[in-house]
């Protein structure tokens, strides 16, 4: 859904509108719960803008430099139900969110075998079940999912168990609770960075004040333990917020070196792929796209919304993959900015998610079947996508 504003001219003018906007929201915006619960502390007139930095890594991963698609899409699995999420699990196993089932499924030899349904989840508008995020170590083996509830969205995790092909979800337990609900914006990606965090895209549940205030957190990417925690490090004290100035964000990814990236919905204008830094102020509602405005951060890279309307993302050597909903299409975009559309002529209909697959591929499900497509035979599909060095 993309509505009507007007630009403004400088960030602290936003600041004190944002205030006088929050009493006219269509929705009251619930409290968000982290735990431990903390005071924020709020800038004084504007947000700082740091230089962009990566984030540091936990390790070194192999350097692929650049990659394109080769061939043609490989269908591995049909029939799925408004997709959202594809998680690959540390066997290789592969599990998709529906989002207006609440189902969690595997695919298991080009078959849909559903592993649960998630309680709790009030699908509505573009809200429902959203993103997964698998987390297997030293402390056992979780799925992470979050979803839109009654009254707010929120991230859950499941205790995972099983083997490849018969795999088991326990009950949920709840991780971050209270992030701004809508029928539109809800953000939903969630990911664990190469520094053990786990991120959470949240939108600005139709409310773009929401993007320019602490709190609530709705217009934002947060960053939290794996506890649902806020980290000692985060750039506003006590405050699980990472970035700022967010419309309604949807994919996030790191390159080898730490670098994060994102992708998010712009409103009439441009979308927009960005290199996300700590206390990072993205713009929105001052402006879509680029601003040359020293307080904000302009992305890399910008596009038409009829070109895109970004989902997930995928960062495999040096490129970073992005999945678009109304362009119908696989963008690949270099580290420099540079674009390419993939299957830019339709053929796939709407691409949800992308995330990298066994090697050098990727995995891609279709949305076709959430309402605003047009389902065709087999819909929705998860595919394969072999990647070659670019040239």
């Amino acid at each position: 859904m993309r509505a009507t504003t007007r630009r403004a001219g400088a960030l602290t003018g936003v600041l004190v509108m944002a205030g006088m906007l929050t009493a006219c929201a269509e929705e009251p915006a619930p409290t968000a719960s982290v735990a431990p619960s903390a005071s924020v502390t709020p800038p004084a007139t504007s947000t700082p803008t740091p230089s962009p930095t990566p984030t540091a890594s936990a390790e070194p991963v192999e350097d692929l430099g650049a990659l394109v698609p080769s061939g043609d899409p490989q269908p591995l699995a049909s029939g799925l139900a408004a997709p959202w999420s594809i998680a690959v699990l540390a066997d290789g196993s592969v599990l998709v969110s529906e989002r207006d089932t609440a189902r969690i499924v595997e695919i298991v030899d080009g078959q849909v075998v559903p592993v649960t349904a998630v309680p709790g989840v009030a699908a509505a508008g573009e809200g429902g079940l959203m993103g997964l995020a698998a987390l297997e170590d030293a402390s056992g083996s979780w799925l992470y999912a979050m979803h839109t509830a009654a009254d707010d969205n929120r991230v859950v995790r499941m205790p995972l168990a099983g083997t490849a092909g018969a795999h088991t979800l326990g009950a949920p337990e709840e991780v971050l609770t209270g992030l701004p609900r809508a029928a539109n914006h809800n953000g939903g990606r969630i990911a664990f960075g190469p520094d053990g965090m786990l991120y959470v895209t949240a939108g600005d549940a139709s409310t773009g004040s929401y993007a320019q205030e602490l709190s609530p957190l709705g217009g934002k990417i947060l960053r939290v333990t794996p506890e649902g925690a806020v980290p000692a490090d985060n750039p506003f004290p006590g405050s699980p917020t990472w970035s700022l100035g967010h419309r309604n964000p949807q994919g996030i990814g790191w390159a080898a070196d730490g670098t994060m990236w994102a992708a998010e919905f712009g409103q009439n204008t441009w979308d927009e792929l960005n290199v996300i830094v700590p206390g990072g102020n993205y713009g929105w509602p001052i402006v879509e796209g680029r601003a040359g405005d020293p307080n904000l951060i302009d992305p890399v890279q910008q596009w038409a919304t009829d070109d895109a309307s970004p989902s997930g993302i995928a960062v495999v050597g040096d490129t970073v993959f992005m999945a678009a909903l109304g362009g119908e299409r696989l963008w690949s975009v270099g580290f420099d900015g540079a674009a390419a559309e993939w299957y830019g002529g339709g053929q796939l209909g709407r691409v949800r998610d992308v995330v990298r697959g066994p090697g050098s591929s990727l995995y891609l499900i279709t949305n076709n079947t959430d309402g605003r497509g047009d389902p065709r035979a087999g819909d929705d599909v998860l595919y394969r996508i072999d990647l070659v060095p670019a040239g």
